[in-house]
């Protein structure tokens, strides 16, 4: 084949876990427009990713699935989402919107919150909701899109299969059958044309980021191994809120692109964006394009051994970049040390912050540490709640999802179904 009739590459912009509507606890209102800040953040980092699918232009985008916090999100939240992604389908650009754990109703069952797209009809617009081998024209020719939606163990198991088994030994049976099927898509697909697997998965090779959020329904871990296929160019992957390649040969990449903004204080030291893809059948390259977020800063000292704990804490703050970032200042003290603190001076050093939390941490192992967001005077919900009780006891870290897993269940069983309603925030 000469030069000139070589393929030309088709350009992709994957990105994935935009979580619109979550994190409003680290925000407030804003009074021109009526709405909560983070809110405001998250939407300007999603406005940023599509304008370069826009500006490039790229020839598909590829969601990695998780839109929302939830399978309910609140009107204003979806118009949000909608208006971002309709700039896409007004320039043509076909998308692929592939359906995460958190798009998905309590156990998978009564739909989920993208599928009022494939209702309208969306131009260009395929909802990846079943694994499924999608044929997509492009602007530089065609291309296929495996979808692998998030699958919990009803999706590829009956009961019976799953009773009286292990975990570990459902999981495997999930595994085997999963792979069964995805080679069935495989085989089907044409050897002559760029292929990409689309996955909302968990993949043993990934280094956890900010899996905070809660999953209504467990999932199963995947080896990635079960991807590295040489009839795949590139696995775009979704879940994993910290950006990684699974596959530093590239053969094919393994990518999570990551969230694209910070949810919570596990996310501080992330780097967030989006990935640009260039792909012809048999080559693929990609890059890594980080966006500007509002950052998170954490201030925390022991000053439970100093004679003047008040100045040490008011200069630990003004030593800090806060201006404009959300930030939590976590000082440790003794219980005897606390009429030496005076909470006033801290609360005007971190006026310049965007928004703020004190945490105060008593050392003494026969006093309860206090817990300021939780008294009385405040209202928050039951998530929101726990949440905050878990971030002031480091020895339940270990448990903190399943803990969070297990309280979204029970509410989701009592409710029918599980809304995260904003919680807006305290200090400003």
């Amino acid at each position: 084949m000469t030069q000139a009739d070589s393929p030309t590459p088709i350009k992709i912009l994957h990105l994935s876990d935009i979580h619109l509507g979550s994190g409003l606890n680290h925000g407030r209102i804003n009074p021109e427009t009526g709405l909560n800040s983070r809110l405001e953040d998250f939407v300007q980092t999603l406005r940023t990713c599509i304008d370069r699918a826009l500006a490039e232009p790229v020839d598909l985008v590829l969601f990695g699935g998780d839109a929302f916090p939830n399978a309910t999100p609140l009107p204003y939240v979806q118009r949000e989402f909608a208006t971002q992604f309709r700039r896409l389908a007004d320039a043509g650009i076909p998308t692929v919107l592939l359906v995460g754990n958190h798009d998905q109703q309590a156990q998978g069952v009564g739909g989920n919150s993208l599928s009022i797209y494939r209702t309208l009809a969306v131009p260009g617009f395929i909802i990846g909701d079943a694994i499924a081998t999608h044929t997509i024209p492009t602007t530089h020719g065609p291309i296929q899109i495996i979808t692998l939606p998030w699958l919990n163990n009803a999706a590829l198991l009956t009961k019976p299969e799953t009773a009286g088994l292990a975990m570990d030994e459902v999981n495997q049976k999930l595994i085997d059958r999963l792979r069964i099927v995805l080679e069935a898509e495989i085989r089907q697909c044409d050897p002559t044309l760029p292929t990409v697997l689309l996955a909302h998965v968990m993949a043993d090779r990934a280094t956890l980021g900010a899996e905070r959020l809660l999953a209504v329904g467990k999932g199963f871990t995947l080896p990635a191994s079960l991807f590295i296929r040489p009839e795949l160019d590139y696995v775009a992957l979704g879940h994993v809120h910290k950006h990684q390649n699974l596959n530093p040969n590239n053969d094919p990449p393994i990518i999570y692109p990551g969230s694209i903004d910070r949810v919570d204080f596990s996310e501080e030291k992330e780097e967030k964006g989006y990935v640009v893809v260039t792909v012809t059948k048999g080559s693929v390259q990609w890059d890594f394009c980080p966006v500007e977020v509002r950052p998170f800063r954490t201030i925390k000292l022991d000053v439970s051994s100093l004679d003047d704990p008040q100045t040490a804490i008011v200069r630990a703050i003004q030593k800090a970049p806060i201006t404009d970032a959300v930030v939590r200042l976590i000082y440790q003290i003794r219980p005897e040390q606390l009429d030496q603190v005076d909470t006033q001076a801290f609360h005007e050093a971190l006026a310049i912050a965007h928004h703020y939390s004190i945490r105060p941490e008593l050392v003494s192992q026969l006093v309860r540490p206090r817990v300021p967001e939780l008294n009385a005077a405040r209202s928050l919900d039951p998530i929101e709640a726990l949440q905050t009780y878990l971030d002031n006891h480091e020895s339940l870290q270990t448990y903190r999802e399943a803990m969070l897993a297990a309280a979204e269940h029970l509410l989701s069983a009592e409710e029918g179904k599980a809304i995260a309603l904003p919680l807006f925030a305290q200090h400003d």
